[in-house]
């Protein structure tokens, strides 16, 4: 089963919205919706920040009723170059925990999982697919600039608070995640003013795609 997961209720709301015979439940303190929109979906509600983001990836995989489940993060992130700007939704491929730093012991680069040897959590795509494909940089604050140096570095065009520790479940669970941003701001000092004015404007540019974002996470074989 398609299991959707949001951080924030605005960010869900994009596909509620949309969708027919919407139920509602709680499990775990998170919040459980199942309805039709383009194919029957189970969507959770996550809540903010890298630990919350993992734990509704966990239970929508413990929740999975014996078919094969498939993960779909939405949700609205911070832009980090002409790559990405306010109003666009990209397609993540690759994410990274850039706060995750145990270069000191192990001399790895920043932002590599004990076990993993490379910063980067991949994601599933199909083919050329109908969005722009991005790298998303994750870490439990809100983008200001402060980071920017290590995001160029890293090769980050989006920053976010959920996605690559959604990316992190999926990957050691071996379960397929498709993950769509929409940018609601430009990643720097005054990101927070602009997420304010904009959110707005990208939360209509999810909703407005979802249908395309449903085609390509359901259509045909993915390549990881």
């Amino acid at each position: 089963m398609l299991t959707v997961l949001a951080a924030l209720q605005s960010e869900a709301e994009t596909l509620l919205s949309l969708s027919r015979n919407v139920r509602e439940r709680t499990a775990f303190g998170k919040k459980i919706y199942e309805g039709e929109f383009d194919a029957p979906y189970r969507l959770i509600l996550t809540g903010v920040g890298k630990s919350d983001a993992a734990a509704g990836a966990m239970l929508g995989a413990a929740l999975d009723d014996g078919g094969q489940t498939v993960l779909l993060n939405i949700g609205v992130a911070g832009g980090l170059n002409g790559r990405a700007p306010i109003g666009s939704v990209l397609q993540i491929e690759r994410a990274v925990q850039f706060d995750f730093d145990l270069s000191k012991i192990n001399g790895t680069p920043v932002g590599t999982l004990n076990e993993y040897k490379t910063p980067y959590l991949p994601l599933a795509v199909r083919g050329a697919g109908a969005f722009p494909r991005a790298v998303l940089g994750s870490a439990d604050r809100f983008g200001d600039g402060r980071d920017a140096d290590l995001l160029r570095d890293l090769a980050a065009d989006v920053q976010d608070m959920e996605g690559a520790a959604i990316a992190h479940v999926a990957d050691l669970a071996g379960i397929p995640l498709f993950m769509f941003k929409a940018i609601s701001d430009n990643a720097q000092e005054e990101s927070w003013r602009e997420y304010q004015e904009n959110l707005r404007i990208a939360l209509g540019a999810l909703r407005g795609r979802m249908h395309e974002i449903f085609a390509e996470t359901l259509g045909g074989e993915e390549a990881r």
